[in-house]
């Protein structure tokens, strides 16, 4: 398990839509929104590239970094760069896209450093690059917005009182999310945990729409009294 508090570096090939590759340190001072997708995922279709689509849209890119990410773990002859360059053309996607560097047979190298069990997946990074939230599945547009813009309050170095302060407020506000099977998302055997595909249905994760406890040692050892403080993962 890697430390959210300094997550991996993403590890990408080409990219489109951005003059130069983007990496998690040179977005610090931003809030950063990265969306995982493959081609033929159907929530990714119907649901995430649309969504980071309405991101982009809405938040300045002067404050909120919106990136997908594309990473095949499945369909490697369907799922290729040539392939992603005329989906991008073809669905109108605007905001940067990068391919998750290939990392032989193995899982791209991106996916794996993050544990990334399926697709679609979300990862939100605060302004000093730590990870907050990371989402298997669908996620509600008005629950993200808010996330996003509770992340874009924070100053650039806010001390870590603040940080806990927000999730204290966002845990108080907003109701624990339900996953929606509808649209499906995509997986695959190599996750190993035994989940078949069903028809308009998700694979690739337990409960599909997780938040795991993602502090350091040190905030868990210390705490601040909620449960549902700190980075969630």
């Amino acid at each position: 398990m890697f430390d959210p508090e300094t997550p991996p570096e993403l590890e990408t090939g080409r990219w489109f839509n951005s003059a130069e590759p983007l990496t998690l340190g040179r977005l610090k001072g931003k809030v950063v929104v990265v969306a995982a997708f493959q081609m033929h995922c159907p929530g990714c279709l119907n649901h995430a590239l649309p969504q980071a689509r309405r991101l982009a849209e809405t938040f300045s890119d002067e404050e909120v970094a919106v990136i997908g990410l594309h990473t095949a773990f499945e369909d490697h002859d369907k799922e290729t760069p040539e392939a992603l360059a005329a989906f991008v053309e073809a669905h109108e996607l605007a905001f940067p896209i990068a391919v998750d560097k290939a990392n032989g047979s193995e899982l791209p190298k991106t996916i794996a450093a993050y544990e990334i069990r399926g697709t679609p997946t979300v990862l939100l990074f605060d302004r000093q690059g730590r990870l907050r939230r990371h989402y298997l599945g669908l996620v509600d547009d008005v629950r993200l917005g808010a996330e996003i813009m509770a992340l874009a309050i924070e100053a650039r170095d806010a001390p870590r009182e603040h940080a806990i302060a927000i999730e204290r407020r966002l845990a108080a506000t907003l109701v624990d999310p339900h996953h929606d099977h509808e649209g499906g998302c995509c997986g695959g055997d190599h996750h190993h945990h035994g989940h078949e595909h069903a028809e308009g249905g998700c694979c690739g994760g337990h409960s599909h729409h997780e938040q795991h406890d993602h502090r350091s040692g040190k905030e868990k050892a210390e705490g601040c009294g909620d449960p549902d403080c700190g980075c969630r993962h």
